[in-house]
């Protein structure tokens, strides 16, 4: 069970520290801005979800292994920004990469530690935009599962609910789950291709709120 989600759940720490070490470039940060910047978001949604969990020290503080992928990524943006720069997206790319994965292993943690099936579900979700949104928000930026282009949270749940049920049903294996976490990033990838949104909280004839 333990490597089921830990092999995806290093890489999707380091996915999401290389999108925040490509923020960072693009905020102009120092290296040690880089290196902060992805490991606040390459661990911040593990930490969330075992804070809720109680299951002690989170597993980012007691397993010294997760720090590396966050080291490993700010290298790398630090050598390779000017190359992979050049390409339209790239920082949404490894997000979507990220955010794919967590939210597999997000779920599978949380039902090893006895949650339910319907709030390791919640909690999956919670893992895979948590650490997101606290890169935007350290970095003064519009956090992606609040933009209107593409979907984010959506892609999240349905690979946490798919994983919750293949978990259920007996028949999860680590193949199958880097299968839900490729379509997931296929869904989030598609999604911003072809500029799909979530339907708005008021309606498509809610005018837009003007401040008096």
């Amino acid at each position: 069970m333990v490597w089921t989600h830990l092999v995806p759940d290093l890489l999707g720490v380091f996915f999401f520290a290389v999108s925040g070490s490509l923020l960072a470039v693009r905020r102009r940060f120092d290296v040690v801005g880089s290196l902060l910047l992805g490991t606040c978001v390459g661990l911040g949604g593990g930490i969330l979800r075992d804070v809720i969990l109680d299951v002690g020290v989170p597993r980012a503080f007691g397993s010294p292994i997760y720090l590396v992928p966050p080291v490993v990524a700010a290298i790398v943006v630090y050598f390779f920004a000017h190359v992979v720069q050049r390409y339209h997206d790239v920082l949404l790319t490894f997000d979507a990469a990220g955010m794919a994965l967590f939210s597999v292993t997000g779920t599978l943690v949380s039902l090893a530690a006895g949650m339910n099936p319907a709030g390791s579900t919640i909690l999956g979700v919670a893992t895979a935009v948590g650490g997101g949104v606290i890169r935007d928000v350290v970095a003064n930026d519009v956090p992606q599962i609040f933009r209107s282009r593409g979907l984010y949270a959506i892609p999240a749940l349905l690979g946490a609910s798919v994983t919750s049920l293949a978990s259920w049903g007996d028949w999860f294996s680590l193949a199958v789950g880097f299968a839900i976490a490729a379509v997931v990033f296929a869904l989030r990838m598609v999604s911003l291709r072809y500029r799909w949104e979530a339907p708005p909280a008021g309606g498509r004839r809610t005018r837009p709120y003007t401040p008096a």
